[in-house]
Protein backbone atom coordinates (compact mmCIF):
# COMPACT_ATOMS: atom_id res chain seq x y z
CA UNK A 1 0.00 0.00 0.00
CA UNK A 2 1.31 3.40 -1.28
CA UNK A 3 2.55 6.30 1.89
CA UNK A 4 -0.78 8.38 0.33
CA UNK A 5 -3.54 5.82 0.24
CA UNK A 6 -2.25 5.04 3.62
CA UNK A 7 -2.99 8.37 5.26
CA UNK A 8 -6.13 8.78 3.46
CA UNK A 9 -8.12 5.24 4.82
CA UNK A 10 -5.62 4.87 7.65
CA UNK A 11 -5.13 1.66 6.89
CA UNK A 12 -1.71 0.17 6.86
CA UNK A 13 0.57 -2.89 5.74
CA UNK A 14 3.70 -2.55 8.10
CA UNK A 15 6.70 -3.15 5.63
CA UNK A 16 9.27 -5.07 8.15
CA UNK A 17 13.08 -5.84 7.18
CA UNK A 18 13.69 -9.42 8.06
CA UNK A 19 16.96 -9.37 8.03
CA UNK A 20 18.81 -9.92 11.41
CA UNK A 21 17.01 -13.42 10.85
CA UNK A 22 18.30 -14.27 7.26
CA UNK A 23 21.27 -13.19 8.50
CA UNK A 24 21.88 -14.18 11.55
CA UNK A 25 22.01 -10.63 13.19
CA UNK A 26 22.72 -9.74 16.60
CA UNK A 27 19.63 -10.93 18.97
CA UNK A 28 18.39 -7.39 19.96
CA UNK A 29 17.72 -6.76 16.17
CA UNK A 30 15.94 -9.96 16.08
CA UNK A 31 13.57 -8.96 19.28
CA UNK A 32 12.81 -5.96 17.61
CA UNK A 33 11.69 -7.25 14.56
CA UNK A 34 9.78 -10.26 16.26
CA UNK A 35 8.10 -7.51 18.35
CA UNK A 36 6.91 -5.49 15.09
CA UNK A 37 5.57 -9.02 13.61
CA UNK A 38 3.72 -9.51 16.76
CA UNK A 39 2.37 -6.15 16.40
CA UNK A 40 1.15 -6.60 12.66
CA UNK A 41 -0.14 -10.07 13.31
CA UNK A 42 -2.39 -8.67 16.08
CA UNK A 43 -3.76 -6.17 14.41
CA UNK A 44 -3.38 -6.12 10.36
CA UNK A 45 -2.69 -9.91 10.14
CA UNK A 46 -0.56 -8.74 6.37
CA UNK A 47 2.89 -7.70 6.48
CA UNK A 48 5.32 -6.85 3.69
CA UNK A 49 8.97 -8.07 4.33
CA UNK A 50 12.25 -6.94 2.61
CA UNK A 51 15.71 -8.98 3.55
CA UNK A 52 14.04 -11.74 2.82
CA UNK A 53 17.38 -12.66 -0.16
CA UNK A 54 15.61 -13.93 -2.55
CA UNK A 55 17.76 -12.94 -5.43
CA UNK A 56 16.60 -10.81 -8.09
CA UNK A 57 17.11 -13.43 -10.78
CA UNK A 58 15.75 -16.24 -9.05
CA UNK A 59 12.81 -14.21 -9.20
CA UNK A 60 13.23 -12.80 -13.25
CA UNK A 61 13.47 -15.94 -14.20
CA UNK A 62 11.24 -17.48 -12.57
CA UNK A 63 7.92 -15.17 -13.31
CA UNK A 64 9.17 -15.18 -17.00
CA UNK A 65 8.19 -19.19 -17.32
CA UNK A 66 4.84 -18.36 -15.60
CA UNK A 67 4.65 -15.93 -18.57
CA UNK A 68 5.52 -18.45 -21.03
CA UNK A 69 3.05 -20.95 -19.43
CA UNK A 70 -0.25 -18.85 -19.20
CA UNK A 71 0.45 -17.55 -22.93
CA UNK A 72 -0.07 -20.84 -24.03
CA UNK A 73 -3.72 -21.64 -25.86
CA UNK A 74 -6.52 -22.55 -22.99
CA UNK A 75 -7.17 -25.92 -24.77
CA UNK A 76 -3.06 -26.84 -23.96
CA UNK A 77 -3.61 -25.89 -20.62
CA UNK A 78 -6.59 -27.15 -19.82
CA UNK A 79 -4.42 -30.45 -20.72
CA UNK A 80 -2.47 -29.95 -17.23
CA UNK A 81 -5.59 -30.37 -15.26
CA UNK A 82 -6.27 -32.95 -12.33
CA UNK A 83 -9.21 -34.28 -10.33
CA UNK A 84 -10.29 -31.44 -7.13
CA UNK A 85 -9.00 -33.43 -4.70
CA UNK A 86 -5.43 -33.18 -5.88
CA UNK A 87 -4.57 -29.43 -5.58
CA UNK A 88 -1.60 -29.52 -8.47
CA UNK A 89 -1.58 -28.86 -12.24
CA UNK A 90 -3.69 -26.35 -14.18
CA UNK A 91 -6.90 -24.43 -13.10
CA UNK A 92 -8.84 -22.91 -15.68
CA UNK A 93 -10.99 -19.23 -15.39
CA UNK A 94 -14.37 -20.15 -13.48
CA UNK A 95 -13.83 -23.78 -12.05
CA UNK A 96 -13.36 -22.35 -8.41
CA UNK A 97 -14.83 -20.53 -5.71
CA UNK A 98 -12.40 -19.56 -3.11
CA UNK A 99 -15.87 -18.35 -0.52
CA UNK A 100 -17.19 -21.82 -0.52
CA UNK A 101 -13.78 -22.62 1.33
CA UNK A 102 -15.37 -20.03 3.89
CA UNK A 103 -18.39 -21.81 3.33
CA UNK A 104 -20.21 -18.89 1.72
CA UNK A 105 -22.46 -19.96 -1.02
CA UNK A 106 -21.27 -17.64 -4.31
CA UNK A 107 -24.10 -17.12 -6.07
CA UNK A 108 -24.32 -20.73 -6.99
CA UNK A 109 -21.44 -21.08 -9.54
CA UNK A 110 -17.75 -21.65 -9.56
CA UNK A 111 -17.01 -17.80 -10.65
CA UNK A 112 -13.14 -16.98 -9.96
CA UNK A 113 -12.15 -15.58 -12.71
CA UNK A 114 -8.58 -16.06 -12.11
CA UNK A 115 -6.35 -19.02 -13.85
CA UNK A 116 -3.84 -21.01 -11.88
CA UNK A 117 -0.87 -23.84 -11.68
CA UNK A 118 0.57 -25.10 -8.89
CA UNK A 119 2.97 -27.17 -7.52
CA UNK A 120 3.60 -28.84 -4.35
CA UNK A 121 5.89 -31.01 -1.85
CA UNK A 122 5.77 -34.40 -3.17
CA UNK A 123 5.62 -37.85 -1.17
CA UNK A 124 8.87 -38.97 -2.73
CA UNK A 125 10.96 -36.53 -1.01
CA UNK A 126 9.95 -38.77 2.17
CA UNK A 127 10.79 -42.01 1.22
CA UNK A 128 10.84 -42.64 5.38
CA UNK A 129 7.50 -41.72 5.54
CA UNK A 130 4.18 -43.15 4.57
CA UNK A 131 3.19 -39.79 3.42
CA UNK A 132 -0.59 -40.45 1.42
CA UNK A 133 0.17 -39.98 -2.36
CA UNK A 134 -3.00 -37.67 -2.79
CA UNK A 135 -1.83 -35.15 -0.41
CA UNK A 136 1.59 -34.66 -1.35
CA UNK A 137 0.63 -35.77 -4.74
CA UNK A 138 3.48 -36.18 -7.78
CA UNK A 139 3.60 -33.05 -9.40
CA UNK A 140 2.95 -32.21 -12.90
CA UNK A 141 5.40 -30.04 -15.20
CA UNK A 142 4.24 -28.18 -18.44
CA UNK A 143 6.65 -28.67 -21.22
CA UNK A 144 7.62 -25.03 -21.35
CA UNK A 145 11.11 -24.65 -21.81
CA UNK A 146 13.15 -24.31 -18.05
CA UNK A 147 9.60 -24.38 -16.14
CA UNK A 148 10.46 -26.97 -13.82
CA UNK A 149 13.66 -25.59 -12.91
CA UNK A 150 12.85 -21.89 -12.71
CA UNK A 151 9.83 -22.68 -10.50
CA UNK A 152 11.59 -25.42 -8.14
CA UNK A 153 14.45 -22.74 -7.80
CA UNK A 154 11.43 -20.35 -6.65
CA UNK A 155 10.07 -22.57 -4.83
CA UNK A 156 13.29 -23.43 -2.53
CA UNK A 157 14.08 -19.73 -1.86
CA UNK A 158 10.31 -19.54 -0.97
CA UNK A 159 10.13 -22.67 1.31
CA UNK A 160 13.50 -20.78 3.35
CA UNK A 161 11.46 -17.40 3.92
CA UNK A 162 8.51 -19.64 5.54
CA UNK A 163 10.92 -21.15 8.09
CA UNK A 164 12.58 -18.29 8.51
CA UNK A 165 8.80 -17.04 9.35
CA UNK A 166 8.40 -18.97 11.89
CA UNK A 167 10.97 -18.83 13.60
CA UNK A 168 10.37 -15.17 14.10
CA UNK A 169 6.98 -16.19 14.96
CA UNK A 170 8.29 -18.67 17.59
CA UNK A 171 10.27 -15.22 19.12
CA UNK A 172 7.48 -13.07 19.30
CA UNK A 173 5.32 -15.81 21.30
CA UNK A 174 8.01 -16.46 23.80
CA UNK A 175 8.16 -20.06 22.40
CA UNK A 176 11.09 -22.27 21.80
CA UNK A 177 13.50 -21.56 18.80
CA UNK A 178 12.39 -24.65 16.85
CA UNK A 179 8.91 -24.80 18.07
CA UNK A 180 7.60 -25.08 14.75
CA UNK A 181 9.86 -27.43 13.43
CA UNK A 182 8.16 -30.39 14.77
CA UNK A 183 4.94 -29.23 12.78
CA UNK A 184 6.50 -28.79 9.63
CA UNK A 185 9.32 -30.70 8.96
CA UNK A 186 7.49 -32.68 5.83
CA UNK A 187 4.88 -29.60 5.85
CA UNK A 188 2.23 -29.58 3.37
CA UNK A 189 3.41 -27.16 1.08
CA UNK A 190 1.67 -25.51 -2.45
CA UNK A 191 2.73 -22.79 -4.36
CA UNK A 192 0.07 -21.45 -6.65
CA UNK A 193 0.77 -19.13 -9.48
CA UNK A 194 -1.87 -16.77 -10.45
CA UNK A 195 -3.07 -15.35 -13.26
CA UNK A 196 -5.53 -12.41 -14.31
CA UNK A 197 -5.03 -11.22 -17.93
CA UNK A 198 -7.80 -13.25 -19.89
CA UNK A 199 -7.09 -13.34 -23.87
CA UNK A 200 -10.13 -11.79 -25.53
CA UNK A 201 -13.27 -13.45 -26.35
CA UNK A 202 -12.30 -16.76 -24.38
CA UNK A 203 -14.35 -15.82 -21.46
CA UNK A 204 -17.69 -14.33 -21.43
CA UNK A 205 -18.01 -12.06 -18.40
CA UNK A 206 -21.85 -12.57 -17.02
CA UNK A 207 -21.89 -10.26 -14.31
CA UNK A 208 -19.62 -8.56 -11.67
CA UNK A 209 -16.03 -9.86 -12.31
CA UNK A 210 -14.48 -11.61 -9.38
CA UNK A 211 -10.80 -12.44 -9.69
CA UNK A 212 -10.64 -14.31 -6.31
CA UNK A 213 -13.59 -14.53 -3.91
CA UNK A 214 -13.46 -13.26 -0.48
CA UNK A 215 -11.29 -15.99 1.40
CA UNK A 216 -8.86 -16.35 4.21
CA UNK A 217 -5.91 -19.04 3.20
CA UNK A 218 -6.06 -22.10 4.84
CA UNK A 219 -2.54 -22.48 6.62
CA UNK A 220 0.40 -21.43 8.49
CA UNK A 221 1.29 -18.69 6.64
CA UNK A 222 1.43 -17.20 3.28
CA UNK A 223 4.59 -16.03 0.92
CA UNK A 224 3.38 -13.96 -1.78
CA UNK A 225 5.27 -12.73 -4.83
CA UNK A 226 2.95 -9.98 -7.00
CA UNK A 227 2.80 -7.18 -9.60
CA UNK A 228 2.44 -4.43 -8.32
CA UNK A 229 -0.78 -3.80 -10.44
CA UNK A 230 -4.10 -3.26 -7.78
CA UNK A 231 -6.56 -5.91 -7.58
CA UNK A 232 -5.66 -7.10 -3.85
CA UNK A 233 -7.95 -5.93 -1.30
CA UNK A 234 -7.86 -6.54 2.54
CA UNK A 235 -10.73 -6.33 4.75
CA UNK A 236 -9.49 -4.51 8.05
CA UNK A 237 -11.45 -4.74 11.73
CA UNK A 238 -14.41 -2.72 10.80
CA UNK A 239 -15.48 -4.66 7.69
CA UNK A 240 -13.87 -2.15 4.93
CA UNK A 241 -11.91 -3.33 1.73
CA UNK A 242 -8.09 -1.71 1.11
CA UNK A 243 -6.49 -2.09 -1.92
CA UNK A 244 -2.96 -3.25 -1.06
CA UNK A 245 -0.15 -3.60 -3.50
CA UNK A 246 3.67 -4.64 -2.15
CA UNK A 247 6.42 -1.99 -1.98
CA UNK A 248 9.58 -2.24 -4.66
CA UNK A 249 11.63 -5.82 -3.60
CA UNK A 250 9.18 -6.70 -0.74
CA UNK A 251 7.15 -9.91 0.09
CA UNK A 252 3.47 -9.92 0.86
CA UNK A 253 3.14 -11.91 4.34
CA UNK A 254 -0.26 -12.99 5.15
CA UNK A 255 -1.41 -15.15 7.97
CA UNK A 256 -3.38 -18.44 7.73
CA UNK A 257 -6.71 -20.23 9.82
CA UNK A 258 -4.39 -22.60 11.40
CA UNK A 259 -1.81 -19.48 12.68
CA UNK A 260 -5.37 -17.78 13.86
CA UNK A 261 -6.48 -21.40 15.53
CA UNK A 262 -3.06 -21.80 17.33
CA UNK A 263 -3.08 -18.23 18.92
CA UNK A 264 -6.78 -18.22 19.62
CA UNK A 265 -7.09 -15.49 17.63
CA UNK A 266 -4.18 -13.40 19.27
CA UNK A 267 -2.93 -13.72 15.58
CA UNK A 268 -5.59 -12.66 13.02
CA UNK A 269 -6.11 -14.48 9.58
CA UNK A 270 -7.43 -11.57 7.54
CA UNK A 271 -9.90 -12.13 4.56
CA UNK A 272 -9.04 -10.75 1.16
CA UNK A 273 -9.90 -10.98 -2.26
CA UNK A 274 -8.90 -10.00 -5.89
CA UNK A 275 -11.18 -7.71 -7.79
CA UNK A 276 -8.94 -7.16 -10.66
CA UNK A 277 -9.46 -3.54 -12.47
CA UNK A 278 -10.96 -3.60 -15.71
CA UNK A 279 -9.46 -1.17 -18.62
CA UNK A 280 -11.35 -0.72 -21.88
CA UNK A 281 -13.23 -3.91 -21.57
CA UNK A 282 -10.39 -6.23 -20.49
CA UNK A 283 -8.91 -7.41 -17.43
CA UNK A 284 -5.78 -5.52 -17.16
CA UNK A 285 -2.71 -8.05 -16.23
CA UNK A 286 -2.05 -9.04 -12.72
CA UNK A 287 0.23 -12.09 -11.95
CA UNK A 288 0.89 -13.55 -7.98
CA UNK A 289 2.54 -16.32 -6.67
CA UNK A 290 1.43 -17.77 -3.10
CA UNK A 291 3.58 -20.11 -1.28
CA UNK A 292 1.37 -21.98 0.82
CA UNK A 293 3.20 -23.23 4.02
CA UNK A 294 0.56 -25.33 5.57
CA UNK A 295 2.07 -27.79 8.47
CA UNK A 296 2.47 -31.90 8.47
CA UNK A 297 -0.67 -33.68 7.39
CA UNK A 298 -0.77 -35.28 10.07
CA UNK A 299 0.23 -32.47 13.08
CA UNK A 300 -2.66 -31.42 15.64
CA UNK A 301 -3.23 -28.31 16.31
CA UNK A 302 -4.41 -26.77 19.33
CA UNK A 303 -4.31 -23.78 20.77
CA UNK A 304 -1.02 -22.84 22.60
CA UNK A 305 -0.75 -22.67 26.20
CA UNK A 306 0.23 -18.95 26.40
CA UNK A 307 -2.88 -17.64 23.87
CA UNK A 308 -5.88 -19.72 25.80
CA UNK A 309 -6.94 -17.04 28.02
CA UNK A 310 -10.35 -17.65 29.24
CA UNK A 311 -11.14 -20.73 27.06
CA UNK A 312 -10.55 -21.42 23.33
CA UNK A 313 -12.35 -20.56 20.63
CA UNK A 314 -11.24 -23.63 18.56
CA UNK A 315 -11.39 -26.95 19.30
CA UNK A 316 -8.01 -29.61 17.98
CA UNK A 317 -8.05 -30.43 14.57
CA UNK A 318 -5.08 -31.84 12.43
CA UNK A 319 -3.53 -29.87 9.58
CA UNK A 320 -5.13 -32.95 7.18
CA UNK A 321 -8.48 -32.60 8.35
CA UNK A 322 -8.72 -28.43 8.39
CA UNK A 323 -7.12 -28.34 4.67
CA UNK A 324 -9.17 -31.26 3.36
CA UNK A 325 -12.60 -28.87 4.27
CA UNK A 326 -11.12 -25.99 2.63
CA UNK A 327 -10.32 -27.71 -0.55
CA UNK A 328 -13.58 -29.65 -0.95
CA UNK A 329 -15.10 -25.99 -0.72
CA UNK A 330 -12.55 -23.73 -3.60
CA UNK A 331 -11.98 -26.97 -5.88
CA UNK A 332 -14.63 -29.18 -5.57
CA UNK A 333 -17.74 -26.63 -5.10
CA UNK A 334 -19.13 -27.87 -1.75
CA UNK A 335 -19.44 -25.35 1.16
CA UNK A 336 -17.23 -25.97 4.42
CA UNK A 337 -19.20 -26.41 7.06
CA UNK A 338 -16.70 -25.85 9.57
CA UNK A 339 -15.84 -22.42 8.84
CA UNK A 340 -18.42 -20.89 11.01
CA UNK A 341 -16.23 -17.46 12.44
CA UNK A 342 -14.53 -16.70 8.89
CA UNK A 343 -17.73 -17.04 6.90
CA UNK A 344 -19.57 -14.35 9.43
CA UNK A 345 -17.08 -11.94 8.81
CA UNK A 346 -17.31 -12.13 5.41
CA UNK A 347 -21.42 -12.03 5.71
CA UNK A 348 -20.93 -8.84 7.58
CA UNK A 349 -18.47 -7.52 5.08
CA UNK A 350 -21.01 -8.04 2.16
CA UNK A 351 -23.72 -6.29 4.16
CA UNK A 352 -21.72 -3.14 5.62
CA UNK A 353 -20.66 -3.01 1.64
CA UNK A 354 -24.54 -3.23 0.25
CA UNK A 355 -25.12 -0.62 2.67
CA UNK A 356 -22.98 1.78 1.20
CA UNK A 357 -23.89 1.84 -2.18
Amino acid sequence: MDAMTAAATGFDVPLIDISPYTRNGDPADRAVVAARFDDAASSVGFIQVVGHEIPAAVIDEFTAVMDDFFALPLELKKTYRTPPEINRGYAPPKSESLSLSLGVESAGRMNDFFEAYNVGVEATQYPELDLPADQYATNTWPAVDHFQAAVSAYFSEARRVAHTLTRIFADALDLPADFFEGFTDHSLDVLRMNNYALPPGEIELDGELTGMGEHTDYGIVTVLWADQVRGLQVLDRNGEWHDVSPADGALLINLGDLMARWTNERWTSTLHRVKPPIVDGTVERRRSAAYFHDGNLDAMIATLPSCVGAGSRYSPITVGEHIGAKLAGSRAGRPNPHATREAGRVRQAMRRSLGQQ
